[in-house]
């Protein structure tokens, strides 16, 4: 446990340049949560469940961060900000992952089997995304804030969007959208808006093109 600990209190300095001494990082509020999860686990592990739920809640009361006791989750874990981040109980986190605030491993299954998310290791998620389901990420993936994941990603990818879809792909563009731009450049309702408006605009010309041959006719007569 002191090696897992020792190995997420790296990662805070690796992935947040605002780290600069530790006397700021062990105020750190994913530090807290990762740190007490582990020892929630090891009750959890050894049938001490309401133990280990206890000190869940309690967590989350004082951090904003729920994550199951039950979940599984590799060394060097670092949730940055924090706030709003929700880890199901059968999920499983691969070394080195990086978590955002609003990220959620959830599951959409009522059964009691395996029904939330596998990282592998190094995988980074944004800012209010969503993976759902008992889906894999693999090794390396990077998924943009906000997308919503609900099927298994490859390794060494980049996702984004809503359904999340592959952008990148063993360093080679998918499609035409800059890497790991955090949904930025996607714009759905406004795709919409522009798909409407050039229907709305191909149907004024229609309409004036029968306006046109109406008026001709009658000026014939």
């Amino acid at each position: 446990m002191f090696n897992n600990f020792r190995a997420d209190w790296n990662a805070v300095f690796k992935n947040d340049p605002a780290a600069r001494n530790g006397f700021e990082v062990i105020t750190y509020a994913g530090l807290h949560a990762v740190t007490w999860q582990r020892v929630a686990h090891f009750l959890w592990r050894h049938n001490m469940k309401f133990a280990a739920r206890l000190i869940s809640q309690t967590t989350r009361l004082f951090t904003g961060i729920e994550i199951h006791p039950g979940a599984a989750i590799g060394k060097g874990f670092f949730i940055d900000h924090g706030m709003g981040v929700v880890i199901g109980e059968t999920a499983e986190i691969g070394d080195n992952c990086l978590l955002y605030h609003g990220v959620t491993l959830g599951g959409v299954s009522l059964e009691k089997k395996k029904r939330h998310p596998t990282l592998g290791n190094n995988v980074v998620i944004g800012a209010g995304a969503k993976i759902l389901g008992a889906i894999t990420l693999g090794d390396n993936v990077q998924v943009g804030a906000n997308a919503v994941v609900l099927k298994d990603v490859p390794a060494n990818s980049v996702v984004v969007g809503i359904p999340g879809r592959v952008v990148l792909y063993d360093g080679k563009r998918v499609e035409e959208e800059r890497p790991l731009s955090h949904g930025r450049d996607l714009d759905p309702e406004g795709e919409m808006i522009k798909s409407l408006m050039n229907k709305i605009e191909e149907l004024e010309k229609r309409v004036g093109k029968f306006e046109t041959e109406d008026t001709d006719g009658t000026a014939s007569v």
